[in-house]
């Protein structure tokens, strides 16, 4: 009676032991059949070598997209890519969005989906410098990320403090409470973490930007409304980039003093940043649609955008025309 309970017992063990490795193989299937399902990895879309040509928003885009010959759209993550050639280049044109986060995300996409051998922007921006004008077109030779601030303690009323550990980094002066700061970066050449504030557009690319200073007709009217000066092309200088749109005077003069800017825009230092990063050459044609509250009335920005654009667009067609 012992033996076959025990032979009895023996058997649902065994029978047990099944059903655990069967419910095991099961369990892993299910996590081989979610793997399948997850996330694909990036896949290239197109192996030409292209220049990235990134505009911020629709009407910077709408000058250029019609001179790319051969389009062929591709669609990711709902961001339209035009790839073609402009001036005989190969490019791969979209738009970045509105922000710096917009502008790093897609910046890097176009990165990961695309043989992208130089990045190129080109758009509209609010000027800082006094002595430029509405319509002129900037080339900086180096972006920065103004608005990574430290918003300081107040101690008294008008009196601000950093923390200790932080005053050896707030090497600039602060706008009241808010103290610039620089970025923390890293990149395949320099995978350590530094800090770093400015980021350059690449030499060769500036060399050739300024032998157009002469050669490029930029527009100084639209829709009946005309500029008081011919706008003209500066390439050099420094470019500021932040998260907000900019429309005060004081604060115009404070980025102008601090940074000694030229313009400043909400997305280029982002994709400076990524281009860095990822070690790509890049560029930026900014044309001045306003003054960033420096003008006298309302914003320009609605009023001369669209001439801005097209000034920002010659230049960047020239500038693909002459690029070797």
């Amino acid at each position: 009676m012992h033996a076959l309970r025990s032979l009895h017992l023996a058997k649902q063990a065994l029978a047990n032991r099944g059903l655990r490795l069967l419910s095991a193989l099961a369990f892993a299937g299910v996590l081989v059949g979610c793997a399948a399902v997850g996330p694909a990895k990036s896949v290239r879309l197109d192996d030409t070598p292209r220049i990235a040509v990134i505009s911020a928003f629709a009407p910077e885009l709408t000058v250029l997209l019609p001179q790319v010959q051969q389009p062929n759209k591709h669609s990711v993550n709902g961001v339209e890519f035009t790839t073609g050639t402009l001036e005989g280049k190969p490019v791969v044109v979209f738009l970045s969005g509105i922000s710096m986060t917009n502008a790093a995300m897609n910046t890097q996409l176009v990165l990961d989906r695309f043989n992208v051998s130089h990045i190129v922007f080109s758009g509209i921006a609010g000027g800082v410098n006094p002595g430029l004008h509405i319509g002129d077109v900037t080339v900086p030779a180096q972006w920065g990320q103004y608005m990574e601030w430290l918003m300081a303690r107040e101690d008294k009323p008008g009196q601000y403090s950093a923390p200790a550990w932080m005053k050896s980094e707030l090497t600039l002066p602060a706008f009241g409470m808010m103290h610039p700061r620089p970025v923390e970066v890293r990149s395949a050449a320099q995978p350590a973490i530094t800090k770093q504030f400015w980021f350059a557009a690449d030499a060769r690319m500036l060399a050739v930007a300024r032998n157009l200073d002469t050669g490029v007709a930029l527009d100084h009217c639209h829709a009946s409304k005309c500029l008081k000066e011919r706008p003209r092309m500066v390439v050099g200088g420094n470019g500021v980039s932040g998260q907000a749109f900019v429309d005060n005077k004081a604060f115009r003069e404070y980025a102008f003093k601090t940074f000694e800017a030229n313009v400043l825009d909400m997305e280029t230092a982002a994709t400076a940043m990524v281009a860095h990063s990822n070690g790509v050459p890049y560029i930026a044609f900014r044309s001045l649609s306003d003054l960033a509250g420096g003008g006298e009335g309302e914003n320009e920005m609605d009023t001369f955008m669209h001439l801005a654009a097209a000034n920002s667009a010659k230049v960047l067609r020239a500038f693909l025309a002459s690029w070797k």
